[in-house]
């Protein structure tokens, strides 16, 4: 990362000095401007448009009113959230920084912000280009609209990337418009900003992702360094279709099959077209933390994604497959497990992420704010979330069985037994716990090739409202899916159980999804609308929030002064300039040291 930052910086410097020399050796044309690294593109065409497109007053006028009124609530919110994450940075010192707030990931550019990778440029750039189109857009009509004259537009680019557009109001006529008319001229760009984002999410959520289906087969987000599957050459973005001949539909038929095939050797089809030999080994692909890191066991393993090991043995019982694993601890409701890398001694079974508060489990005596490992329901031995769903398909809604679970509490592993009065289950037969299990035994997922499986199909069923996604991570509701299209770049870091971060349909992972229903005639097109319209409503989402931090020179800088004039004019005081003037800049700067506590605090206090 450091060496693209050099590279990044050394082209900036470049061509900033070639700019430069362009400039005073009078070669550059008198409509480009330069200022350091910044160039700006400027014209007066389009003028005319606006004239025209500006013509409904009243009803431009109106939308500008709503927008000042978003832009009023939205300004207070941020200030609300900034202050309240610059506080926690001030109260919590010792916190660990997140990755998401370190200053290199507040950058919206692929291959710098380290969750956001070089392939998910041109769904960047687009909605970008959208973003600054209309918002600066937004403000030349709204000129018109009150009858502000304008200089110029353009584009502004940090070296040869676009970072901005303009419209340069004539700073007199601006000047003699009233306070209303300022305002709403103000708050037209992110109103159009927030209009696209509403008609991306639009599209997105109804017939684009609705037309999208996963494909058959286990997608491989990763194969672990060492692994066999590394040694054979199965890589990211392979789907394994078949193993000695037998279909493999999804990732969870994948693990079916390889416990019905006997040896160590298997023939593994990748993506339907070429088979290869691998040689079977019980590899941790992922893990909960808190099951080899030190509170549910006694020494510990030493694992990592980089640092992937192979169990070895269970309770002294040597075992070579992922299935002589299981079978192993079948047995034993606490095992010891070694591998090559450290042993550890844990509860196995269902480790519980969530134990939902309004369900049936969370309506018990167990806590809710406390990770917990079901080891048994009704007498029936529980491993995971496969045989979580089995056991409880067998149960009936309404009746009461007793679930065993070790309760994970301030360091120690407490056995508790709960009696449970069952609710029907929302999407199949049988009893519903209320709880979200981690993927493998006790959050320790073991197959026999060192791959970990990519979640195409939650990723896309975020997008499509499933509220069994990522089991049960959001509610399914628009607001919700919203929500998650915001943090689904980096959503890996903020639950690490999930261990990938989305960053569109890139061509990555492209490979794991395929064309179907309404739009399914498109082919990889609806794909690539998809990333699009991924991109453009998560783009302007950010840049119209960005755009009403109350400071200058930002758009809700320019909203604070004109709305507090408003306020201190109709307050029977003096030296009213003076007062409007003393509000905005202590408010400014106010936002600027939370941003700052925000983003850098972590940093700072940290250790």
């Amino acid at each position: 990362m450091v060496d693209l930052w050099v590279w990044v910086l050394s082209g900036i410097l470049l061509y900033t000095l070639a700019m430069m020399a362009f400039r005073t050796q009078g070669w550059l044309p008198s409509y480009i401007r330069v200022s350091g690294p910044i160039t700006t593109v400027h014209t007066k065409r389009g003028r005319a448009f606006l004239n025209w497109l500006a013509a409904p007053r009243r009803f431009w006028r109106a939308y500008g009113n709503i927008g000042v009124g978003i832009a009023l609530v939205t300004m207070g919110a941020m200030l609300v959230v900034v202050l309240t994450a610059a506080l926690g940075s001030l109260l919590s010192p010792g916190q660990t920084p997140s990755e998401v707030r370190n200053p290199q990931n507040v950058l919206v550019i692929p291959g710098v912000n380290e969750f956001l990778p070089l392939s998910a440029a041109p769904g960047i750039v687009f909605g970008l280009l959208v973003g600054l189109v209309v918002h600066e857009g937004g403000h030349g009509l709204l000129c018109r609209v009150e009858d502000i004259d304008i200089d110029s537009m353009g584009l502004a680019f940090l070296a040869f990337i676009p970072v901005g557009a303009f419209v340069e109001p004539d700073e007199e006529s601006r000047s003699e418009a009233d306070r209303g008319s300022q305002t709403r001229m103000f708050s037209a760009g992110v109103m159009n900003n927030f209009a696209i984002t509403v008609i991306a999410f639009a599209l997105l959520f109804g017939p684009v992702a609705g037309s999208i289906a996963v494909a058959d087969g286990a997608p491989v987000g990763q194969s672990l360094p060492g692994s066999t599957a590394e040694d054979a050459g199965i890589e990211r973005g392979d789907l394994i279709t078949a193993i000695n001949g037998t279909d493999v539909t999804e990732p969870g038929r994948l693990e079916t099959v390889l416990r019905n095939t006997p040896g160590r050797q298997a023939a593994v089809e990748l993506n339907g077209e070429r088979t290869i030999q691998v040689t079977r080994s019980p590899t941790i692909t992922a893990s909960v933390p808190q099951v080899i890191g030190g509170r549910a066991n006694e020494t510990g393993i030493n694992w990592s994604a980089t640092n992937p090991t192979d169990v070895v043995a269970v309770n002294g019982t040597t075992v070579s497959t992922e299935r002589e694993f299981e079978n192993a601890v079948r047995n034993h409701t606490v095992a010891e497990v070694e591998t090559e890398n450290g042993t550890a001694t844990f509860p196995t079974g269902a480790f519980v992420l969530r134990v939902f508060e309004d369900g049936p489990l969370g309506n018990t005596t167990a806590p809710t704010d406390q990770y917990m490992i079901i080891t048994a329901i009704a007498g029936e031995r529980v491993l995971g979330p496969e045989t979580l769903s089995e056991v409880l398909r067998d149960e009936q809604p309404d009746e009461t069985v007793p679930i065993e679970t070790y309760v994970l509490r301030d360091g120690d592993v407490e056995r508790e037994v709960y009696n449970v009065t069952l609710d029907p289950h929302p999407d199949e037969q049988g009893g519903f716990v209320g709880v979200a299990p981690a993927r493998g035994v006790s959050g320790l997922v073991v197959n026999d090739f060192g791959i970990k499986t990519y979640p195409a199909q939650d990723f896309l069923g975020l997008l499509q409202g499933d509220d069994g996604a990522f089991g049960g991570l959001t509610d399914g509701s628009a607001l919700g899916r919203v929500f998650m299209v915001l943090i689904m770049p980096f959503i890996g870091v903020l639950q690490p159980q999930i261990g990938y971060n989305f960053a569109g349909f890139v061509p990555e992972v492209a490979n794991f999804y395929t064309a179907s229903g309404l739009l399914g005639g498109l082919g990889g097109g609806v794909l690539i609308a998809a990333n699009m319209l991924f991109w453009t409503a998560w783009v302007n989402l950010q840049l119209g929030m960005f755009n009403l931090v109350p400071t200058f020179p930002l758009d809700g800088g320019h909203i604070l002064r004109t709305s507090s004039e408003a306020i201190v004019s109709r307050l029977p005081v003096e030296g009213g300039r003076r007062l409007t003037t003393t509000v905005t800049i202590s408010i400014s700067l106010l936002m600027i040291a939370g941003l700052v506590l925000m983003i850098f605090g972590p940093q700072l206090f940290a250790g």
